[in-house]
């Protein structure tokens, strides 16, 4: 059996998310290591971060497959003492390659914002901003199978996502239907949203003024996190991959990474 290389293994992942979907400002892929270093070892995560990358070396882990990429912004300086600097330095001594797959997997068919919808028991019925062409956009419209009061729906929302709270806008006895949802952050996509036909709007990230403005609309918003609404990701990408891997043949093991929590905690 051949050995498993990093490019075989993004190979199956841009099949699922390609790159051509990503925004101009997003810098998705490889972003340390070779597409043609062998692999065994694969961990997916939500970010790249320091106790992630260690313990992934720790572990022997050869590829980290992450949603959020470790470089954004260029780097006009690489100081080895820095977070991101210790990252790379771990990252590159124990040969462990990072990959990752931000918002092409958050447009793609079957990516983070079709898993959200998923996991609220919602089928996805079109995009929330729609694609070039026929490509598919960000966020997502979904219809209720029969509507119900907002607080009936952030009662489902807290269920579906296992969380203990959530932040809304909007009467409790507000009738919705039509549910639109966006991944992450979805704030710049509050135009989309007010004439989308939707009565709520699930996301993350939201401010003060955007809820001012979905309350002025006689509207409503569940801010579940950022967190919360993109790190279901990791189990969904883990399980893909080793499916996929075990159907081509290729002897890795795939993990979701299971060391993140939300930075938020309340008190």
């Amino acid at each position: 059996m051949a050995q498993t290389r990093v490019r075989d293994i993004v190979n199956i992942v841009e099949k699922a998310a390609p790159p051509a979907l990503a925004e101009t400002w997003d810098n998705t892929g490889l972003a340390l290591g070779r597409m043609d270093s062998p692999v065994r070892k694969i961990w997916v995560a939500l970010d790249p971060l320091p106790l992630v990358v260690e313990e992934a070396c720790k572990n022997n882990v050869d590829l980290l497959i992450t949603h959020h990429p470790l470089f954004i912004r260029p780097l006009s300086r690489l100081d080895l003492s820095t977070p991101l600097g210790q990252i790379i330095a771990l990252a590159v001594k124990n040969n462990l390659a990072l990959y990752s797959a931000h918002t092409n997997l958050d447009k793609a068919r079957g990516g983070v914002n079709d898993i959200l919808a998923w996991r609220l028991g919602l089928t996805p019925a079109r995009d929330l901003a729609p694609g070039t062409g026929d490509q598919p956009g960000l966020g997502r419209l979904a219809q209720l199978p029969e509507s119900c009061t907002l607080e009936s729906f952030i009662t489902r929302v807290k269920k579906c996502l296992g969380l203990t709270w959530v932040r809304a806008v909007g009467p409790k006895d507000l009738q919705v239907a039509t549910i639109a949802l966006c991944s992450g952050s979805g704030s710049s996509l509050l135009p989309e949203f007010f004439v989308s036909g939707a009565q709520v709007y699930v996301t993350g990230d939201m401010g003060y003024h955007h809820a001012r403005s979905v309350e002025d609309a006689g509207l409503a918003c569940i801010d579940v996190g950022h967190f919360a609404s993109e790190h279901l990701m990791v189990e969904a990408m883990a399980l893909l991959l080793q499916e996929q891997c075990t159907a081509q043949g290729l002897d890795v093991s795939t993990e979701p990474c299971s060391l993140e929590q939300d930075p938020f905690a309340i008190y």
